[in-house]
């Protein structure tokens, strides 16, 4: 998530990823991922505020790009959460950007295809 948050700044676009993320991604906050290990995860997201705070950041953004790779033996994987966070999107009239196409073998796919706006086959330039 970092890295495409670096390549869309790069492009000129404002990218909004928490804060506790990026410093855990670049070793700052190894608690972090001590809890998620641990199988804490669910505090941990209680405890931080993420998906709230994640449902704020998208009602003040233009859009969400959705990083959806394989994961889980699953292509292009959409999870729980980034459904969610799909959905927040949608009902505040944000646009949605997928990086690759919509994974059909997730039982909510149609639901992704109802509310996503651009499949960017992994380019970012194609964000308007």
């Amino acid at each position: 998530m970092v890295e495409y948050m670096e390549r869309l700044q790069a492009i000129g676009h404002e990218p909004v990823v928490h804060e506790h993320y990026i410093k855990s991604v670049k070793g700052e906050m190894p608690e972090l991922m001590e809890k998620i290990e641990s199988g804490e995860h669910v505090t941990l997201k209680k405890e931080g505020g993420y998906i709230k705070w994640y449902y704020n950041a998208i009602q003040n953004s233009d859009a969400i790009l959705v990083l959806n790779f394989d994961k889980n033996g699953i292509k292009n994987y959409v999870g729980g959460n980034t459904l969610m966070e799909i959905g927040f999107a949608h009902v505040n009239n944000k646009k949605i950007f997928l990086i690759n196409p919509i994974p059909e073998e997730l039982s909510y796919a149609d639901e992704i295809k109802a509310m996503a706006d651009i499949v960017l086959d992994g380019d970012l330039q194609k964000i308007v």
